[in-house]
């Protein structure tokens, strides 16, 4: 599976549910393809994982020392509104409320691909983002994150 890439604009009904574009859908592990767990990104947006892809998250997280104070309160941030979703019997998933406010999610949202999950934006937080970031801005956080250039 190369993973999730691409960003599909999609709408989200009164009750908090969106269409799940077709080309996310293909991407979907075989064993469970409508499984999901949803999270607050670390941006304000939702992560959105395959169970599939979660299940390492989750487990890697919960081994670490409980007696850390810091670990305690990552915990927190991390896992509070994770949510099990299933697709409905129209490829749709529902975004529950509390996670909707958290991103300020309206009725324009845009889904993108991020490798191992999929994040959920309002559309105007999206725009936002990617408007303050300049090509120098970008060109230096390539050069921090990928001080030897791309992996071989």
């Amino acid at each position: 599976m190369i993973g999730f890439l691409g960003e599909y604009e999609a709408t989200v009904d009164a009750k908090g549910r969106f269409l799940l574009p077709a080309a996310i859908k293909k991407k979907l592990p075989e064993d469970a393809p409508g499984e999901f767990v949803i999270n607050r990104g670390f941006e304000k947006c939702l992560s959105l994982y395959p169970v599939k892809n979660w299940q390492p998250i989750f487990e890697g997280i919960s081994k670490l020392n409980d007696f850390d104070p810091k670990v305690r309160e990552f915990r927190r941030y991390f896992f509070n509104g994770a949510t099990e979703l299933e697709l409905d019997s129209a490829g749709r998933l529902l975004i529950p409320p509390n996670l909707r406010e958290h991103a300020s999610i309206g009725r324009d949202i845009v889904i993108v691909g991020s490798v191992q999950k999929i994040e959920i934006w309002d559309i105007r937080k999206y725009k936002e983002f990617f408007e303050t970031m300049t090509p120098a801005a970008f060109s230096q956080l390539a050069k921090e994150v990928l001080p030897n250039g791309l992996p071989q």
